[in-house]
C-alpha cells in the first residue's frame, strides 16, 4: 500500500477524476476498493464518495494518515462489480427477439459525472449495461421513445403498438417492452387490445429499483423477459415481472388483468380477478393459465385510438353533479369507478340519464381490487342500469377506460361502442362467475 506524499490527503483525493479507481486504506486499518463518484453540496466535510464494487455507495472521511493506492481502471459489471470479461465473443446464434426501449427505471443508470440518473439510449450502450442480454441469442434493440412513464400518452400506445408489428415483420421471434411501471398497466392493456394474430410474445417488463442501488432488479427482469420472448409459446401480451421476494422467480399476468399494487415492492405487479398465466423460474417455464397459443399472423394493429374522447372518472363522498358533468363535458364516453358494486351517489343520476341520451357512453367498474360489478344487489344498481349504464363487469378501472378509447377509435355508434365494450377481446373478459375467495 503506497502512501500519500503529501501531507494532506484529502488535498489529492479530492482532485481524482470521477470513475478513478482506487483502494483506500483508513487509519483504522478498514480497506475499501471502488470507483469515485462526483463530489456535491450535501457531501460532508472531507468526505469522498465511492462507488463500492459490491454496488453500494459509501462516504468516506479523508483523515491524515488515510492511505490509498490508484488501481487500473477495468470494465466491470454496472449493478454487481464484476469484471467483464475482455475480448471478442462469439455472435448469438438462434431466434432473434426484439427490445423495444420506452424510458423509464428499467433504461436508465447513473452518470458519475453529474450523480444523477440518466437514460440509457443507444443499442450499444444498452448492451454494455447488459452484456448478458444475447447469452441465449440476439437481441435487436429498437428506441420507441424516451420517458417517464407518466409521460407517456395514448398516441404513444398506438406507436409501440405499430412498433411491434413492425418487429415480427423483420423475423422477431418475440417482442419485449421495456417501460417504466407507473403506467406499465394502462400500456400492457393498450397493445392488448390493439394487436391481433401474434405470432409470438409481447412481453412488457420493468425495474422497480433504480440502478444506483445494489439491489436493483433491472437486470434480472430484462433477462428472464428476453428469454420468455424467445421461449414461450404464447400469442399475446403479458407483463412479467418478480413474482414474490426471492431473486429468480417471475410471474406472467396477462395484459388486461394487471396492476401495480406497491410503490417500491419487486413483486409489487399482481393479476386481479385471474391467476398469473405461469411463472419462469431459473430457465424453467410453467404456463398453467389459459393462454392463448401464437397464432399463424401476420400480425397487425387492429383500429386505432380516440384518446380525446374517453375518459375515467374516479367516484368519491362529496363529489358533486356538477363537478362530475364538467368532467365528462365534451366526451363521447366515459368510465366511472364506483364504489362496492358499481354505486354512485343518487345525485348523479339526473345528468347520468342526460348525458346517455345525447348519446354519451357511461360505463361502471369497481374501485375494490377484487370482485366484479354488479347492479342487482341495490336499488342504487338497479337505477344505473335504469338510466343506461352499462356494467362492465370485472375489468380493472384503468383497463376498461383503454378499451373505451380503442372502442370509440372503431366507431363512432354509441350502440357499437357499447357492444365492444361488452364483448371480450383478448382474455379482458371471461364471463365466468368464481365463488367468493377463488382468483
Amino acid at each position: 500500500m503506497g502512501t500519500d506524499p503529501s501531507p494532506d490527503p484529502w488535498e489529492v483525493a479530492r482532485r481524482w477524476p470521477v470513475e478513478q479507481r482506487v483502494e483506500i486504506q483508513s487509519p483504522d486499518g478498514s480497506v475499501w476498493t471502488g470507483r469515485v463518484m462526483p463530489l456535491h453540496h450535501l457531501t460532508g466535510d472531507r468526505v469522498l464518495l465511492l462507488k463500492l464494487d459490491s454496488g453500494y455507495n459509501v462516504g468516506l472521511r479523508i483523515d491524515p494518515g488515510t492511505r490509498f493506492r490508484l488501481l487500473p481502471a477495468e470494465p466491470r459489471d454496472e449493478r454487481t462489480g464484476e469484471p467483464v470479461a475482455r475480448g471478442p465473443t462469439p455472435p448469438p446464434s438462434g431466434p432473434a427477439v426484439a427490445l423495444l426501449t420506452t424510458g423509464g427505471t428499467i433504461a436508465s443508470r447513473v452518470d458519475y459525472a453529474t450523480g444523477g440518473v440518466r437514460p440509457v439510449r443507444t443499442a450499444a450502450e444498452i448492451m454494455a449495461f447488459y452484456p448478458k442480454l444475447e447469452q441465449d441469442g440476439p437481441v435487436r434493440i429498437v428506441p420507441v421513445v424516451d420517458r417517464l412513464s407518466e409521460n407517456i400518452t395514448p398516441d404513444d400506445w398506438v406507436r409501440i403498438a405499430h412498433e411491434v408489428v413492425r418487429a415480427f415483420g423483420d423475423g422477431a421471434r418475440g417482442v419485449v417492452v421495456a417501460h417504466g411501471t407507473d403506467t406499465l398497466g394502462y400500456t400492457a392493456a393498450a397493445l392488448g387490445f390493439l394487436l391481433v394474430d401474434l405470432p409470438g410474445p409481447v412481453v412488457l417488463v420493468g425495474a422497480q429499483r433504480s440502478p444506483d442501488r445494489p439491489s436493483s432488479d433491472g437486470p434480472e427482469n430484462l433477462a428472464a423477459a428476453v428469454s420468455v420472448a424467445r421461449r414461450a409459446p404464447l400469442g399475446e401480451v403479458v407483463v412479467l415481472m418478480h413474482a414474490d421476494l426471492s431473486a429468480h422467480r417471475f410471474a406472467l399476468h396477462r395484459g388486461t388483468r394487471v396492476r401495480k399494487m406497491h410503490s417500491t415492492r419487486r413483486d409489487a405487479f399482481q393479476s386481479r380477478n385471474l391467476p398469473p398465466l405461469g411463472y419462469w423460474t431459473e430457465g424453467t417455464l410453467d404456463l398453467s393459465g389459459p393462454v392463448r397459443p401464437p397464432r399463424p399472423g401476420p400480425p397487425r394493429v387492429d383500429g386505432t385510438l380516440d384518446a380525446g374522447a374517453g375518459g375515467l372518472l374516479w367516484f368519491y363522498p362529496g363529489l358533486s353533479a356538477e363537478r362530475a358533468a364538467a368532467a365528462c363535458a365534451g366526451l363521447r364516453g366515459v368510465i366511472f369507478a364506483g364504489t362496492g358494486l358499481g354505486h354512485v351517489a343518487e345525485i348523479h343520476l339526473p345528468w347520468i340519464r342526460t348525458a346517455i341520451a345525447q348519446g354519451v357512453v357511461v360505463g361502471m367498474t369497481t374501485q375494490c381490487l377484487e370482485g366484479r360489478v354488479d347492479p342487482y344487489v341495490y336499488a342504487t344498481g338497479r337505477d344505473l342500469v335504469g338510466a343506461g349504464v352499462l356494467f362492465l363487469e370485472d375489468l380493472l378501472p384503468e383497463t376498461a377506460y383503454v378499451k373505451l378509447l380503442w372502442a370509440l377509435g372503431q366507431s363512432r355508434d354509441p350502440d357499437e361502442v357499447r357492444r365492444l365494450l361488452a364483448t371480450d377481446r383478448c382474455g379482458d373478459l371471461d364471463g365466468r362467475r368464481r365463488p367468493e375467495g377463488a382468483r
